[in-house]
């Protein structure tokens, strides 16, 4: 099931437990986790792209690592809400996702990465720690804006 809805996607995933959301880039996939009660989210790491098969295994392998019962995608809509190609491989991207077999939330991205960039420039992070550490953080920051929001429904 892939969705947009936070009632649907907390009807999906009705006794909580852990989340993974990825900040899915054309050249990494920034990864983080949230706790089994949608209170926090933490950055974990970032795997650089391969090919899809080689990507599904090493998100495969950490979905069964971490227990996760959903998935949060972040996707990167225009500043007018519309769509563009990379929101449209983004969606691809989700629904090859589906031999995980887990529920999965496309949520609106936008300025997270510039957020992210902005909290880390305000921590006098250098420039190559900013690098490592950007599509983690930015999806922590995705999985957090998305579990204030599942934990209101």
């Amino acid at each position: 099931m892939i969705t947009t809805a936070p009632a649907e996607f907390v009807a999906a995933c009705p006794n909580g437990g852990r989340l993974m959301a990825l900040d899915v880039g054309t050249k990494t996939i920034g990864v983080a986790f949230c706790d089994a009660n949608w209170a926090f989210a933490t950055p974990d790491k970032t795997i650089k792209r391969t090919k899809f098969t080689a990507d599904l295994e090493a998100l495969k392998a950490l979905t069964a690592a971490q227990s996760v019962v959903g998935l949060v995608v972040g996707l990167p809509l225009n500043m007018d809400g519309s769509d563009s190609p990379r929101t449209q491989s983004t969606r691809a991207f989700a629904r090859n996702l589906a031999p995980l077999a887990l529920p999965l939330l496309l949520w609106d991205e936008r300025w997270s990465t510039a957020a992210v960039e902005r909290a880390m420039i305000a921590a006098d992070v250098s420039r190559a720690k900013r690098a490592e550490r950007v599509d983690s953080a930015a999806a922590a920051f995705i999985l957090q804006g998305a579990i204030d929001a599942l934990t209101r429904e």
